[in-house]
Parts: C-alpha cells; structure tokens; sequence
C-alpha cells in the first residue's frame, strides 16, 4: 500500500513499508546515505536532481519546507506511526536511535556525540560550502578574494579542532566509530576532493585528520553509501 504522503505522488515507492530516502550525493545527502548501510535498516532510495532545483517541486516540499536535501520517510517511526524527517543531523540521531546503533546509550557520551554533530552542522559544513563556493565555483570569479580567504582560514581552524580532537582518538568518539564520524566525513572527502581545497587550507598540516579520513571512507558501509543516490 502507497503511504498517504504527497511526495509518493512524484517518487513512487516500490517499497513502501521501507524508510523512504530522498537525497542526492552531495556531503549532507550521503549522510543519511551511509547511516543507512551502516545501520542495515531496510530502506529504498529516490535521487532528487537539485540541478534540476527538484527540491523545490510542491511534492518535495510536502516532506521538507526547507527545499533541502536529505529528507526521509519513515512508515513505521515512533508508536508505529509515520514520520517524515529532514535536516541530517536529525536524520542521524533519528536513526541512530532506531538502530541502536552509532550513538551511545550512556547519557554523556551521547551528548557529547550529538555536541560534534551540531559542531559539523553549525560550522564545519557551513565553512567548507562557503569555501567551495569562493575557490572552485561561481565565487572563483569574483575580483575580491577576501571572502575566499576568510573562509579558508576559517576551515583551516575546523581542521585543527578536528585535528586535535582526533591526537589520541581513533574515532571523534574514541573507539567506537559514531554519527558523529559519519557527519563529518562527506565533508571533509569533499574539501580535499570535489572542492580541491587541500592546498589552501594546508590538509598536509592535519596528519590525524588524514588517517581518520582514510579510515572512514575504507569502510564498506561508508563505500556503498556514497553511491547510494549517485545514479
């Protein structure tokens, strides 16, 4: 039976007693993407072609408001009844604590991964795109290179943090891998790849971040979630 939600309207589901995914391969739609095959939670993915702006088609913006990528679905959420959900970070922790998995049942350890999830989406995430914009797309043009320069040192200083934070930590948590890991590593992948920023934030400078990166993205939940939604 087809969930009661407008979005289905656009993007049949196959299977709709399946987490519906919305999202596309950018470094927050492959959030919910690798949580996703992390988890193992059964769930069906739609791509929605944000250069074709179908984030803002009537039936999307059923789901989300905000007209942004990821949003999902969930036919059985909290009490058994549907939930529709957008803005990773509350995807992550929404299936975190479905899954029982990546987010510690101790109280303050599960703060205090959620305090590095708010860190990726209040500063990390918003820097990075900000420094993307200025260095490799439309914002390369433009005469004035302060703001590209103030946004690199800006990612520059989350790289230390993160650096630092990672000196003795194998994780961002420790031993144990978590969505806070999985919040941050489409971002940085996608500094030093997509964005080809590494030289002008000086990567080589965060040893610890490196070894981090490479070890997240050898995981093979991490590999099949990033092409999750890029075809």
């Amino acid at each position: 039976m087809t969930p009661d939600h407008p979005i289905f309207a656009r993007w049949p589901a196959e299977h709709p007693g399946r987490i519906q995914l919305f999202s596309a391969p950018t470094p927050n739609g492959v959030k919910a993407g690798i949580m996703l095959e992390e988890t193992g939670l059964p769930y069906e993915p739609h791509r929605i072609d944000i250069m074709a702006n179908e984030s803002h088609d009537p039936a999307f913006l059923a789901l989300n408001p905000n007209g942004k990528i990821p949003a999902i679905y969930d036919p059985a959420g909290p009490g058994g009844k549907p939930l529709a959900l957008f803005e990773s970070g509350a995807i992550l922790i929404y299936l975190a604590d479905k899954s029982g998995q990546f987010l510690s049942a101790d109280p303050a350890a599960r703060y205090e991964t959620i305090q590095w999830v708010m860190w990726q989406m209040g500063g990390v995430g918003p820097m990075f795109g900000q420094l993307g914009f200025f260095h490799k797309f439309a914002g390369r043009e433009y005469e004035d290179k302060r703001p590209r320069d103030r946004y690199a040192a800006e990612s520059a200083r989350l790289l230390g943090v993160l650096d630092g934070r990672l000196a003795n930590r194998h994780w961002v948590m420790g031993d144990d891998y978590s969505i806070a890991d999985i919040s941050l590593l489409g971002w940085v992948r996608n500094l030093t790849g997509f964005y080809d920023a590494a030289e002008i934030v000086g990567f080589e400078r965060f040893a610890h971040v490196q070894r981090w990166l490479d070890a997240g993205l050898a995981r093979p939940g991490v590999q099949r979630g990033l092409e999750v939604t890029a075809t």
